[in-house]
């Protein structure tokens, strides 16, 4: 019992002994004294030196508390730790014991990687932890930090900041209320409302991450960046200050602040240089019209041009829609500035009852307005209306139309025209079927309904009563009635029909045969052109070399008549057989 009793004290000895803070020491002054007043507190003035732990103090004044391991500094305070930290101030007091120091009056302490300012600062060595809660000033290689309190780790670096942040860099500012930042290598970590603030941009995040010194910014908490035109939104946003390169992840949206329109996805990317985005993933584009808006659908938007000509391209499965206004295709241009949008690849137009078809269809609007005004559709071209009887149709080669206040009133066709139509009095009863073939045809409607047909060139057919023409013959060739396709409101236009993958592939195949064999037939031309000329080439050479005698007038007209005897012989000879 004696034995473990005195390996126990012996323990507690040796720890207690390793707990024992070091003491301070002063190593010079020019006087020193005992304070009448407080014996415990030893004086000392003038070039005073004094050491702790690794660290030195120089100062005007010291007094020196052995008993409490505590001293108190003042006029010219420099501390130094090592050759890394030195702190000035005008006063400054050091807890031994517990290993804290505290500064004040214009604290100033500067390390390898940054200069902090403050007028207190508190200094916890054994954590190698600096924090003061008055306004305080960090510095370094690149951005200068300005916060009402604040935590620096000396170890990693690392500086801690609440309260009315502010990061001033040559290219940006940053204001937040509270983030982390490592002077070594210049990232910030956001968290809270906090803006980054350039000529370029300014971006918005409730948490966040900004590599200053490169200018990277990804952010991941109620997020947006916005340029001079631009707004854009996103769950996570990435954001390169150097090449002005934005991206978006997750219900982003991105806002044309002039324009009135907006792109919407699963992400996007944004060049503002370039003055391009790009949005996938349930990509739409959404136009302000009159109060009514436009959406158009595509896998993949593309948006280019400044703000006084944006052009929007839409490419597959594309489809778009307005109340007074239907369309599908493959891909999509549209034009802002003119107003002018052109469908590709098995395009269709649904206008106010009107089923609209061709190779291309061209629809012009009005740019200011967003009203319909004219509309182009080139190569097989085919117009389809619904009667209660059937359906009205004009087809052509390609087809012109006028439309008012959104209304289809004229049509022309031009070329290869056919009409199949219900003729109907005055009380809708239906009086006959006409079925015309006519080169140019043109068709006037009003609310969506065929009042007159005028068949301008040769036309070829009549109006026949019901019975005469078949149910089998009441469809012009090439007539497809498409309304399952047609979008039912904003949100139908994200719905891909089933047969449209295996359409377009054969329709993709054929461009580029035809790209192919006009590429083909373009050198087969080249090719010709070349072989002509130089066989021009030789045979120049050769009359060059061997020019043929040049015949006199009389003997030119010998020749004539020769060549006139010789045709009258063929034809007489002909004659005779």
């Amino acid at each position: 019992m004696k034995r473990i009793f005195f390996f126990l004290f012996i323990s507690i000895s040796i720890v207690s002994f390793g707990q024992q803070k070091k003491k301070i020491k002063v190593i010079n002054a020019d006087i020193t004294y005992t304070d009448p007043d407080n014996p415990e507190a030893m004086i000392s003035i003038g070039n005073v030196y004094a050491e702790i732990d690794g660290a030195t103090i120089r100062c005007k004044q010291i007094e020196l508390y052995s008993k409490k391991n505590y001293m108190k500094a003042l006029g010219d305070v420099v501390m130094n730790q090592g050759d890394t930290v030195i702190q000035t101030s005008k006063f400054a007091d050091y807890d031994a014991n517990k290993n804290l120091a505290r500064a004040w009056g214009n604290v100033v302490l500067k390390d390898p990687s940054m200069t902090l300012s403050t007028e207190k600062l508190y200094f916890d060595r054994d954590n190698q932890h600096l924090y003061y809660n008055e306004k305080g000033t960090i510095k370094d290689s690149v951005n200068v930090l300005v916060s009402n309190t604040g935590n620096y780790f000396l170890t990693t670096k690392k500086f801690q900041a609440k309260d009315d942040v502010i990061v001033t860099n040559p290219d940006h500012v940053i204001e937040s209320n509270h983030l982390d930042y490592y002077t070594d290598s210049g990232r910030a970590f956001l968290y809270g409302p906090s803006t980054i603030t350039s000529a370029e941009s300014v971006v918005f995040t409730e948490k966040g991450f900004s590599d200053t010194k490169n200018k990277i910014s990804h952010l991941t908490k109620n997020s947006w960046i916005q340029y001079e035109d631009r707004l854009i939104e996103g769950d996570s946003l990435y954001h390169n200050g150097n090449s002005n390169f934005s991206s978006a992840t997750g219900n982003i949206k991105l806002t044309d602040t002039i324009n009135d329109s907006t792109l919407k996805g699963g992400y996007a990317e944004v060049f503002k240089d370039k003055d391009s985005a790009f949005v996938v993933d349930k990509a739409v584009a959404i136009s302000l019209v009159e109060k009514d808006s436009m959406y158009i659908h595509g896998d993949t938007l593309l948006v280019t041009g400044k703000v006084n000509n944006r052009i929007i391209r839409a490419y597959h499965h594309v489809k778009f829609y307005k109340i007074d206004l239907r369309g599908k295709c493959d891909s999509l241009v549209s034009v802002e500035k003119t107003g002018l949008t052109k469908m590709f690849r098995k395009p269709v137009l649904w206008s106010e009852g009107n089923q609209i078809t061709g190779d291309v269809i061209h629809f012009l609007s009005d740019s200011i307005t967003q009203k319909l005004d004219s509309l182009k559709v080139l190569n097989n071209a085919f117009l389809i209306q619904k009667d209660s009887a059937g359906y009205n149709q004009t087809k052509g080669r390609n087809l012109y139309g006028k439309f008012i206040d959104n209304d289809l009133q004229v049509v022309d066709v031009m070329g290869n025209g056919e009409v199949l139509h219900y003729v109907r009095n005055e009380e809708q009863d239906l009086i006959g079927i006409t079925k015309i073939y006519c080169s140019n045809i043109q068709v006037e409607l009003e609310n969506s309904i065929i009042q007159t047909i005028a068949f301008l060139v040769d036309p070829d057919g009549k109006t026949y009563p019901e019975e005469e023409i078949h149910v089998n013959d009441r469809k012009i060739k090439g007539f497809v009635w498409r309304e399952d396709e047609k979008p039912v409101d904003k949100d139908d236009i994200f719905r891909h029909d089933p047969k449209d993958e295996a359409i377009m592939i054969q329709e993709r195949i054929k461009e580029r045969e035809a790209r192919a064999q006009a590429i083909k037939d373009a050198e087969e031309k080249r090719i010709r052109e070349l072989a002509t000329k130089e066989l021009q080439r030789v045979q120049d050479s050769i009359s060059a070399a061997n020019p043929l005698p040049v015949l006199s007038e009389k003997e030119m007209q010998d020749v004539d008549e020769k060549k006139k005897a010789a045709k009258e012989e063929r034809k007489t000879a002909k004659k005779k057989k």
